[in-house]
């Protein structure tokens, strides 16, 4: 079938079926209600995720070829979304999401035989494998952060989706590049469907009455799947699409983001999965920002960092040169957020004092 007939048919069965699940929503309270932390008006449905999720699920099935990998990754998926929607209804304590989200990366591990375990040339000229047992240690928390990582950074509208995009189309170009059209088509259609939703998400065309949510059932699916697809694309037994290193630069900012909100809960002696209104996009917010204007200048730097990764691999940059380039973005990234407040009062203070005179 022609990519334009399928990209079509996603969009519109995605954004279709939003409205039955909406309206669904409604009815057994899967809705999310406004509280200290969450200042949106009225009872919005958390569907955008599953609705993604159903989309995806048809156009696999009745347009890939059904391999065992596939089946994992539906199996994986299908535990995610109703992990998530449990949470979204019921508010689940994070252990027990927690212990579910490592039951999948062990099915990854012992299932599927996905591991991180080749991590490139990243500290000097000679590639570094690490030992198969402490591969599955490092693959179970690189799949809980990805997941997490994700969900974290759902707090404004769009920025899920934008940021959910950005990795999903940087990836989309490297499988491309490298030839594997089947995963270059799977990251397009994703990105199609996560459309209607972003669109209903921030009130176009239809306004603000048909909101919806991506819920931590979305935020849950996409995380793993970006973090499926950068261990298929990273750990090729036959081809590398990228380089390790180049993964970071694909999540940076949700990465980010969640490195420095878990540190600050932990130096403050909180739980490091307690919620708060610390992150970027508050922080942006608290600034001045509009929440469109934090929205934009969010992505435009998860865009810059992806396009930073992407543009390594298309150069060959050295993986140990883009290894220290991100400890250095992030080290910078980090010392901005934890005083971003005494930056701003000093910058205040500054322009207080060289303001011209209008006399």
């Amino acid at each position: 079938m022609s990519i334009h007939i399928l990209i079509f048919f996603i969009f519109s069965f995605s954004f279709i079926i939003l409205f039955f699940f909406r309206k669904l929503a409604k009815r057994i309270g899967l809705v999310d209600k406004p509280n200290e932390r969450k200042h949106h008006v009225g009872q919005i449905p958390l569907v955008g995720g599953i609705s993604i999720y159903t989309s995806l699920m048809i156009v696999l099935f009745a347009f890939f070829e059904i391999t065992n990998a596939l089946l994992l990754y539906v199996a994986c998926s299908t535990v995610l979304i109703v992990l998530g929607a449990l949470d979204d209804k019921y508010d689940l304590s994070f252990k027990s999401r927690l212990i579910v989200q490592a039951g999948i990366s062990l099915a990854m591990i012992l299932i599927g035989y996905k591991s991180l375990h080749y991590l490139g040339a990243m500290f000097n000229d000679t590639a570094l494998v690490i030992p198969t047992y402490v591969s599955y240690i490092v693959t179970i928390f690189a799949v809980i952060g990805a997941i997490n990582a994700f969900n974290m950074v759902d707090g404004i509208d769009g920025l899920l989706g934008g940021l959910a995009s950005v990795t999903f189309s940087a990836l989309g170009v490297m499988f491309y590049l490298a030839g594997n059209s089947t995963l270059a088509t799977f990251c397009l259609l994703f990105v199609c469907a996560m459309l209607p939703y972003i669109m209903l998400n921030l009130g176009f065309p239809l306004g603000r009455r048909f909101k919806v949510f991506m819920g931590d059932a979305g935020s849950m699916f996409i995380g793993f799947t970006a973090i499926w697809l950068l261990i298929d694309a990273s750990q090729g037994q036959e081809q590398l699409v990228i380089r390790p290193v180049t993964a970071l630069w694909f999540i940076a900012l949700p990465l980010m983001d969640m490195v420095c909100i878990m540190a600050r809960r932990i130096k403050k002696g909180q739980s490091p999965f307690k919620p708060d209104r610390e992150h970027l996009h508050h922080i942006c917010q608290r600034i001045g920002l509009s929440p469109a204007q934090s929205l934009l200048f969010i992505c435009f730097l998860a865009a810059l960092m992806a396009g930073v990764g992407v543009w390594s691999e298309l150069y060959s940059v050295p993986e140990s040169i883009m290894f220290f380039s991100f400890v250095f973005t992030f080290a910078i990234y980090y010392s901005v957020i934890a005083n971003i407040w005494r930056i701003i009062a000093l910058l205040h203070k500054h322009f207080q004092f060289t303001k011209p005179s209008h006399e």
